[in-house]
């Protein structure tokens, strides 16, 4: 499986560990102790595409036993730097094989799903990781708006990438994170509410809540459209289907 990773570089690394929650990312960590407090029962999770550990610490500090997983190396190395005591691994790209299905009462997923291009990809994604669930586990899933990549933001510019605007699902789109001192652009690729939606569907899953925070006048940020578009899409997911999908085994 491919799935398509620009940070998997160690300069983007670098400069990625160093973000908390500034600006914009304020809003798609905002609500996420209310969401998981809401949905979710249970403490064991994994926070699948994890970077360089910053939600996995922010799970951490809610009361969590996660573990850390992805696929770029740059990303664990420094994820392990920051919190040598956490659990960080690195897998490969669509192999889960190495955790126990059917124990996990929450997985996680920040900006991952940005990253993954098709809907087989996708769909074989999510299939795997609803796999780890728990009976009542729940996938948080949280992903970039199409709005994102055609609006100004207090943490990102698009304005350079005319071409966002004719973007649909499955497109690569670029955006350019303000808060960091990488300033290359990111390359994601855009996909709409609706094929989101349906990919759920043919994975097995069904959406519980969905969540689009906007901002608030009086929180300490110099807001450009937050307050009247949402950046982000929260999906709260559970698995309606019973299923074993792992295809490969570990290395030994």
């Amino acid at each position: 499986m491919e799935i398509f990773n620009v940070y998997n570089d160690e300069r983007r690394a670098a400069a990625y560990a160093k973000l908390e929650f500034p600006g914009t990312y304020y809003l798609a960590y905002r609500d996420l102790p209310d969401i998981l407090s809401e949905h979710v029962r249970g403490r064991n999770a994994i926070d699948f595409g994890c970077g360089t550990g910053r939600s996995t610490r922010f799970l951490q500090k809610l009361g969590y036993g996660v573990i850390g997983v992805d696929i770029a190396e740059d990303m664990i190395r420094k994820a392990r730097e920051i919190d040598p005591q956490g659990h960080y691994y690195l897998i490969h790209a669509g192999d889960f094989s190495q955790f126990a299905e059917n124990t996990y009462d929450l997985v996680l997923s920040v900006f991952t799903f940005d990253n993954i291009p098709t809907t087989d990809e996708k769909v074989k994604t999510f299939r795997d990781i609803g796999s780890l669930l728990s009976n009542q586990g729940k996938i948080v899933n949280l992903v970039s708006a199409p709005e994102i990549y055609t609006h100004e933001w207090a943490s990102f510019s698009t304005k350079n990438f005319p071409e966002n605007q004719s973007a649909k699902s499955g497109d690569k789109v670029r955006i350019i994170i303000t808060d960091t001192e990488d300033k290359r652009p990111v390359v994601d690729i855009m996909w709409s509410d609706e094929d989101y939606q349906k990919v759920f569907n043919i994975a097995g899953l069904e959406i519980v809540k969905t969540y689009r925070p906007l901002a608030n006048e009086n929180e300490p940020y110099q807001w450009v459209n937050e307050t009247r578009i949402a950046p982000w899409v929260i999906y709260v997911l559970k698995r309606v289907k019973t299923y074993s999908s792992f295809q490969t085994k570990p290395e030994s």
